[in-house]
């Protein structure tokens, strides 16, 4: 697919340096440096485009989707001249050089730093966050389009098509979603062959115990269902209408208790069965709506979440296909495939997108908060369009760095 290359203006607005941080108050330097360490990636020696600026690099790559490589690494590098840091060493270099310092550092790096930065981010004053004492959060998974490469497609496969195959290598993503801040955590990326469920064993690991939990009926599964479970977080998740439920004992919110089990066999000998509650309902009126809805939930006692209000809290889960549209068309632009040409690189521009999209929904929950209105009321195109404009300075180094800043070729 042809990208059309865009430019950046030559020149750096004063107050763009000024304003408040957004990238660096998110992730910021020091915890950069000591994710490179940790990794044992940081510049053991002085280079033009050492480890911790390409961390940055990355992330920036991800605010400018349409623009070309060198582009963006000009668009940084004047940030840092700005602020008056020893950058004559770091020179805009070529695409080559660009793609090799990416290579040297590798997908660990900011795999890790994801994994330590990005966690939920509401507070109790946070509108459309909680659910009584229960902080929501919805799973779910996507695919994003790779390079054409021979690499990608031997990493990550494609889907079938009605004439021979797909366009492009796909990539899977499965992540939890804090809905109330559409902050996408835990995520986890595989292949094109492999199953959402898998994925998600490693993501609900994430889970913590004031966490509510609300998943599609393609994740229900057992084993899963008790992995989850093991957390401390409670669920709530749509099944199949085949799955077997019998009922138990009838609540008086109209739900009931049932029971699932790995098989068959330990159904009929009632061994291993974790109790449940089902919650059966059908949406009348509403255009599209399926005849039944079934839900379970590990919240047995009706007083703490009645039935009504646990079958509405479920169409909440839409909160992630949100996030999903922000993350894939509105910051990677529509239609715009993932631009690195190997699997390794893949990986880490797809944690770099991850990266870019907390910053952003951090600086929209800060603005909510302030504001005192729910952060879905903010316009997430709007924020991505503040954080680019101030992006040059703060994506490097911030001035209020207390604690001598590092220059540009250690």
């Amino acid at each position: 697919m042809a990208r059309t290359v865009a430019g950046l203006p030559e020149g750096t607005r004063v107050t763009d340096f000024i304003s408040l941080g957004v990238v660096s108050e998110r992730i910021p330097i020091k915890k950069v440096h000591s994710v490179l360490a940790k990794t044992g990636r940081a510049s053991q020696r002085q280079r033009n485009l050492p480890a911790h600026v390409m961390v940055y690099y990355v992330i920036a790559l991800a605010l400018y989707m349409e623009v070309s490589y060198g582009e963006v690494l000009r668009c940084l590098l004047e940030g840092l001249e700005w602020l008056g840091l020893p950058v004559k060493r770091v020179r805009t270099t070529g695409r080559s050089a660009i793609s090799q310092a990416r290579t040297r550092l590798g997908v660990e790096p900011l795999r890790k730093l994801y994994d330590e930065v990005v966690v939920p981010i509401a507070t109790p004053g946070t509108k459309g966050a909680w659910y009584r004492s229960w902080r929501l959060v919805s799973i779910d998974g996507t695919t994003l389009h790779t390079a054409d490469t021979e690499g990608n497609q031997e990493a990550f496969g494609r889907p079938g098509a009605s004439r021979g195959r797909s366009g492009f290598p796909q990539i899977r993503l499965v992540s939890l979603v804090e809905n109330g801040t559409h902050v996408l955590f835990g995520a986890q990326q595989g292949s094109y062959k492999t199953a959402e469920c898998t994925l998600a064993r490693e993501v609900l690991g994430n889970l913590t115990a004031e966490m509510l939990c609300i998943a599609d009926r393609g994740f229900f599964g057992y084993q899963l269902w008790k992995h989850a479970s093991a957390t401390g977080a409670d669920l709530l998740w749509r099944v199949k209408k085949n799955l077997r439920l019998p009922c138990v004992k009838r609540l008086p919110d109209g739900s009931y208790l049932s029971k699932v089990y790995p098989s068959d066999q330990d159904r009929r000998h009632d061994r291993q069965g974790i109790v449940v509650r089902v919650i059966e309902y059908s949406l009348e009126g509403v255009e599209g709506a399926e005849p039944l809805y079934r839900l379970i939930t590990g919240i047995v006692d009706p007083t703490q979440a009645p039935a009504e209000e646990l079958a509405a809290l479920y169409h909440e889960r839409w909160e992630i296909e949100t996030a999903f549209d922000e993350f894939k068309t509105h910051l990677r632009g529509r239609s715009i495939v993932l631009r690195s040409k190997t699997p390794e690189l893949v990986r880490q521009e797809l944690y770099g997108l991850l990266l870019a999209h907390f910053a952003v929904r951090g600086l929209m929950h800060e603005a909510a908060l302030k504001a005192d209105i729910d952060p879905d009321t903010v316009s997430f195109v709007h924020a991505v369009r503040v954080v680019r404009r101030k992006l040059p300075a703060y994506v490097s180094f911030p001035p209020s760095a207390k604690e001598g800043v590092p220059s540009a070729g250690s």
